[in-house]
């Protein structure tokens, strides 16, 4: 193509300049137009939560601002505002960076198609996976269903590439017909609460990089052990910038090869194939949001009880690890990944409910929303997914407390109301002796909330629930 080439790029889960597979291949061949459209014709399953919402107004602005205001940004149907798009802008050429879930997948295909018969160059990269889904499978074709040999796959095939460096001075961008503003999509919600959980973060590709940086300098050194202490700083907490595609897992790795080879370089680099397996198998798997992956599951009897699952979701379950949890959801949009594990193992488990309510509670809150990874998470921890934890596993509340946030640190943040309880009761405190709580200024279903279920014997319905569903599946 000669350099009169006029190219649309669309921004979805790409939200970045550098190392964007889609968006350089634009600047190649010329001017570029780049879009985001908020698509209205997603279905409820894909459609953001409120708390990715909120990032999201605050990443379109970043990048918005980084092309120089030339964002052009739109609501609506994606099928019908891209060939109109077209045609206004007379556009040669499209490019985009490829979606995995269900729905984009078969919209992209039906788009494509349109456009070509339009007579457009139309070009999908890969921006957001190490490995396309359809790639990374076993000799005999099939998908891999357990993530231990996904892992070894993967690892003796890693797809390294040098990260695409955009020289942004030679972007050319199409000028714009009129003004175009995020306020528009009306993201934000009326009452600013997202200002307050947005305040330790940085939504935006340069907050992703520095995220990065803040990292590999005092992060990675620590992370085999340090990751399962909420307390501790041992995460990467890029998630959410992975997400959105602010930054891509292949650049993530370009630095990481400067960091030393050791057994925490090796956990977060699992870390990372272990996103890629959940866009495996929601892509084989398209039913896993909504499906048991393993259909025994189908004849679990799970228990529906509104007040319990009330008071899981805004931390009143009167287990403090459990509701530090789910306070610190609602307060960051995000939650610790071992404490993650912990919430979801108390309300599949030790409540009995179906994992549903907790993808969709999760997805509404959590700022790294992301329907593959999400999915395959709770499927996990109910112990109907794809090498799933058994069933019969089943955290126990207070001695997970104990073991990983043994000063009560994490805990303590976000339930101030048990700050002077003495650590040995932290995890307990309906076996504190009553002058204990009284000098700590504690009523127990008053200041703190008394135990929702009793650990053991909601330990034992479990497993009850677990050897019914067995029965009924054989019959």
């Amino acid at each position: 193509m000669g350099a009169s080439v006029r190219t649309l790029h669309w921004f979805r889960n790409d939200l970045r300049l550098q190392d964007n597979p889609g968006l350089a291949l634009a600047c190649e061949q010329g001017e570029v137009l780049p879009v985001f459209i908020f698509d209205t014709d997603e279905p409820a399953e894909s459609v953001p939560g409120a708390a990715s919402r909120a990032w999201l107004d605050r990443s379109l602005r970043a990048l918005s601002s980084s092309l120089g205001g030339g964002l052009l940004v739109l609501k609506g149907s994606a099928e019908g505002l891209l060939p109109d798009l077209c045609h206004r802008y007379s556009i040669d050429a499209v490019t985009w960076n490829r979606s995995y879930e269900p729905f984009a997948i078969a919209r992209d295909t039906r788009i494509k198609q349109s456009l070509k018969a339009d007579g457009l160059t139309v070009t999908s990269s890969n921006g957001a996976l190490l490995y396309e889904p359809w790639e990374s499978v076993k000799k005999d074709g099939t998908p891999y269903r357990v993530f231990t040999p996904f892992y070894k796959h993967c690892r003796a095939n890693l797809a390294t590439r040098a990260p695409i460096n955009l020289k942004t001075k030679r972007l050319r961008l199409v000028p714009l017909e009129g003004p175009s503003n995020v306020d528009a999509l009306h993201l934000t919600p009326s009452v600013p609460w997202d200002e307050t959980m947005l305040s330790d973060w940085a939504p935006g590709e340069a907050g992703a990089l520095a995220r990065l940086e803040a990292f590999l300098a005092s992060g990675i050194g620590s992370y085999r052990l340090g990751r399962d202490y909420p307390a501790q700083q041992s995460v990467s907490r890029l998630s959410p910038h992975l997400h959105f595609g602010e930054i891509s897992p292949h650049l993530i790795l370009a630095r990481l090869a400067d960091a030393p080879i050791d057994d925490n370089l090796e956990h977060f680099v699992k870390e990372l194939v272990w996103r890629e397996f959940a866009h495996h198998l929601l892509y084989h798997f398209p039913e896993l949001p909504s499906k048991n992956l393993q259909e025994k599951f189908d004849w679990f009897p799970w228990v529906e009880d509104p007040v319990r699952l009330k008071a899981w979701q805004s931390g009143q379950t009167g287990y403090p690890i459990v509701d530090a949890g789910m306070r610190e959801l609602w307060q960051t949009g995000s939650m610790h990944n071992r404490v993650r594990m912990i919430v979801a193992s108390f309300l599949v488990k030790n409540l009995t409910q179906h994992w549903h309510h907790g993808l969709q509670w999760f997805w509404d809150c959590l700022v790294d929303a992301d329907l593959a990874s999400n999915s395959a998470s709770w499927q996990w921890c109910a112990g109907s997914g794809a090498d799933a934890a058994p069933y019969f596993r089943i955290f126990n509340p207070i001695t997970q407390g104990q073991r990983f946030d043994p000063d009560g640190t994490y805990t303590k943040r976000f339930l101030p109301e048990l700050e002077a309880l003495p650590k040995q009761y932290l995890f307990d405190p309906w076996n504190a002796p009553h002058d204990v709580l009284s000098a700590s200024g504690i009523v127990l279903g008053k200041d703190y909330p008394a135990p929702i279920v009793d650990v053991k014997s909601s330990r034992e319905h479990a497993l009850q629930a677990f050897a019914e569903m067995k029965r009924r599946a054989m019959l």
